[in-house]
C-alpha cells in the first residue's frame, strides 16, 4: 500500500459528495456531545457538518470488536468441541492439532531460515530460537486448520455491522449497472505500484461478478507521484470522448505516463486527438481529479489503493480471494434483503 497521511476537512465538499446521512446508522442522535457558549450541539449537528468526520474512528473501533468477536468465538467453538469429546481444551488440541505437527525442523530447514535472518549472531547462536520460532509457527497453523473446520461445521454467522460510508458516484466512471447489488469504489493512483499490481485482481472480479457488481474508479494522485496528476487528468479527457474505460486500463498495463506517451495512448485508441491534447495541455480535468482526491482525503484515507465496498471501508491491496469474499457477503447481505 503506498501511504501518505492526509489532514482532515473539507466538510462542505463531503456534504455534497456522501450527503446528509453520512455515515450509514450513525447520524440523527440527539446525544449532545460539546456544549459552546452555552449552545447544546449533539452528534446529529456534529455530522451534518462533517459527515464522514468519524469514519475511520468508527471502523477502527469496528475492526478491533471484530478481531475480539473472533477470538471469542474461536474459544466459544474449541470449548464446546472439548464438551462433546469429554475433554479439556488442552487435550482437544493435544489429540487434534499437536499429535499432526510434523518432527522436529531439521538442520536444513534451521539453516534455510537463518539464511533470511539479517542478524550478528551466528547459526549456532540462534539455531534453538530459530527451532522454536517454526515449531510455533507450524502449530499456529495447524490449530488455524483445525479451528477453521469447527467454525466451518458450526456454521459462524456474524451479525456485527460495520460502518459504512455512503458515496454518490456523480460524474465518477462506473463500469456495469449502477443499480447493481455491490458497489465497489477505488481510491487509486495510476503511477502506485500497488494498484498497478491489484488491477489484474480486480479485472479478474468484475468479469466474474459481471451484471452483479458496479465498479468505480476515484482518482487519488499522490504527492510523490510525479505522473500521476497529468495521468488521472488524461483518462478524464479519454472520458469526455466516451473511452476512459478503454484509457485507464491502458495506463495500467502499460505504466507509461509520461505527457507525450499519454498523448501516444490517445492516439492508439483513436481518439479526437486534437481535442484530446488541448484538454490535456490546458488542465480542463484538473478540478475533477481534485475533488476526488479532496473526497479521499476528507474519508480519512491513507495510502491508495483504497476501497469502499458497499460502503464498507478497507485500506490497502486486496487479493483476488479477499475481494471474492467481500463480494459474495454483500451479495447475501443483499439476498437476505430482498428476501424479506
Amino acid at each position: 500500500m503506498t501511504k501518505v497521511l492526509f489532514s482532515l476537512g473539507f466538510a462542505s465538499l463531503m456534504a455534497a459528495a456522501f450527503g446528509q446521512t453520512g455515515i450509514d446508522g450513525m447520524s440523527g442522535s440527539n446525544d449532545v456531545v460539546v456544549e459552546i457558549s452555552g449552545k447544546k450541539l449533539t452528534l446529529a449537528d456534529f455530522e451534518k457538518k462533517r459527515p464522514v468526520g468519524l469514519f475511520q474512528a468508527r471502523n477502527t473501533f469496528y475492526q478491533a470488536e471484530k478481531k475480539a468477536l473472533e477470538e471469542f468465538v474461536d474459544q466459544y467453538i474449541l470449548e464446546q468441541q472439548a464438551q462433546k469429546e469429554n475433554v479439556s481444551v488442552d487435550k482437544l488440541l493435544d489429540l487434534h492439532v499437536n499429535s499432526t505437527l510434523p518432527p522436529e525442523p531439521t538442520e536444513e530447514a534451521i539453516r534455510v531460515y537463518f539464511e533470511g535472518v539479517d542478524t550478528p549472531q551466528t547459526f549456532d547462536e540462534v539455531k534453538d530460537q530459530i527451532k522454536d520460532v517454526i515449531r510455533q509457527r507450524r502449530l499456529a497453523k495447524a490449530k488455524k486448520t483445525y479451528v477453521d473446520g469447527l467454525r466451518a461445521e458450526a456454521k459462524v454467522a456474524y451479525y456485527l455491522a460495520p460502518p459504512r460510508a455512503l458515496p454518490v458516484l456523480k460524474e465518477t466512471p462506473v463500469l456495469g449497472p449502477k443499480d447493481a447489488p455491490v458497489v465497489v469504489v477505488e481510491y487509486s493512483d495510476y503511477e502506485c505500484p500497488y494498484c498497478q499490481a491489484g488491477q489484474a485482481d480486480l479485472d479478474k472480479v468484475i468479469a466474474e461478478f459481471k451484471g452483479k457488481m458496479s465498479f468505480a474508479y476515484k482518482d487519488v494522485p499522490l504527492p510523490m507521484h510525479p505522473h500521476a496528476q497529468k495521468a488521472a487528468e488524461a483518462a478524464h479527457c479519454a472520458n469526455d470522448q466516451g473511452k476512459f474505460w478503454e484509457y485507464h486500463d491502458l495506463l495500467f498495463a502499460s505504466k507509461q505516463l509520461e505527457i507525450p506517451q499519454l498523448k501516444e495512448h490517445a492516439r492508439t485508441l483513436k481518439l479526437d486527438t486534437a481535442a484530446f491534447d488541448k484538454c490535456l495541455d490546458s488542465g480542463a480535468q484538473a478540478d475533477q481529479v481534485k475533488s476526488t482526491l479532496e473526497e479521499g482525503q476528507t474519508l480519512g484515507l491513507q495510502g491508495t489503493p483504497s476501497f469502499l465496498i458497499n460502503g464498507r471501508f478497507f485500506g490497502g491491496s486486496l487479493t483476488y480471494q479477499e475481494l471474492q469474499k467481500i463480494i459474495q457477503e454483500e451479495l447475501t447481505v443483499a439476498a437476505a434483503k430482498t428476501a424479506k
